[in-house]
């Protein structure tokens, strides 16, 4: 597929220093893969021992360190976070301190040192667990204040958003524009089998030959599916538009059931499956409108369903160990 840059964006790009905080996992790995195109200077910070792009200079850091925040932000044009915590409903029930208190650590130690050195462009990468319940998501420009559906990773992400609204009102800054992602899936994903979500759990266990793969729930659960290199694109197109109070979502807009996920999956690879009803499949129904990221990002996800998953078998059969290479913050400690 085919991502289209206007001159504006990207002589914003160039010649510019650009920090990517988890530039090794699964949206991470795609912007730099991106901003690599231009003529930039690119850093990730991440706690993963992986060297993916040539063009790239990569720093082992924990950014849960506020001190570690500070001191490498300094002197940069542009900041993209996109370092987060992702697992299964499951974690996400019985690890819910995991997701929380990093999360929340790293969002507020690495946007307030990216005000403190003043960077003059950030993007924050919050989620469609942000939201409050609802089936259909719709962008607006205010920050939402009821509870979110994701409950703590999605309070965290929250409180990103709301830190970002408090920057605006008392600092009048320019600096902040926030995306909310849908269900992304791609290379560099977590196929950890302990606590990946629905896409990399099955083709985990399709590619390790289960018999029949067992996929919980009855099926009939919608969801938002978005390529992790149309997230990428997102996030890059949000840069023009930072001071916008609220937000933009980054999803494809169509809502897909497990069901017909799987019957994609087996398009590409013949496998049995059986659905287990006893197993927990999460909300009913999550899709997003596009209609203001489209309207004031130009955004349009490139990549259909089955393309994208055919990218992300073909990785995944040739990095099956990426994922032990990646910090694990739900081993017990």
């Amino acid at each position: 597929m085919k991502y289209k840059f206007s001159k504006n964006l990207t002589d914003l790009i160039s010649n510019k220093k650009i920090i990517v905080t988890g530039g090794t996992g699964l949206i991470g790995r795609q912007v730099i893969d991106m901003l690599s195109q231009f003529n930039c200077e690119i850093t990730s910070v991440s706690m993963d021992n992986l060297e993916l792009n040539e063009n790239c200079r990569y720093v082992y850091g924990d950014l849960t360190d506020f001190n570690f925040c500070k001191d490498i932000t300094k002197d940069f044009d542009i900041a993209i976070h996109t370092a987060g915590i992702k697992g299964s409903v499951e974690v996400t029930k019985t690890k819910p301190a995991s997701f929380f208190v990093p999360m929340l650590l790293m969002n507020t130690n690495f946007l307030e040192a990216c005000r403190i050195n003043d960077i003059s462009y950030v993007t924050f990468t919050s989620s469609i667990g942000a939201y409050s319940a609802s089936e259909i998501f719709v962008e607006t420009n205010e920050l939402d204040l009821n509870p979110p559906m994701d409950s703590f990773p999605g309070w965290a992400k929250r409180m990103a958003e709301l830190q970002i609204q408090a920057y605006n009102i008392q600092y009048t800054t320019n600096s902040f524009s926030i995306v909310r992602p849908a269900n992304v899936y791609g290379p560099g994903d977590n196929f950890d089998p302990n606590n990946a979500m629905v896409i990399p759990s099955l083709i985990n266990k399709i590619t390790r030959g289960d018999d029949p793969v067992e996929i919980w729930g009855d099926g009939n659960a919608v969801r938002d599916f978005i390529y992790s290199k149309d997230v990428a694109y997102g996030i890059l197109l949000s840069l023009l538009n930072n001071n916008k109070i609220g937000y933009y979502n980054l999803g494809s807009g169509v809502g897909i059931t497990i069901k017909e996920l799987v019957e994609t999956l087996h398009k590409l690879i013949n496998f049995n499956y059986i659905f287990d009803k006893s197993k927990p499949s999460g909300a009913p129904k999550r899709i997003m409108d596009l209609n203001k990221s489209k309207k004031e990002l130009n955004f349009e996800p490139q990549t259909t369903l089955l393309d994208g998953l055919q990218e992300t078998i073909e990785w995944f059969k040739e990095n099956k160990t990426d994922y032990l290479q990646k910090q694990n913050y739900f081993l017990d400690e």
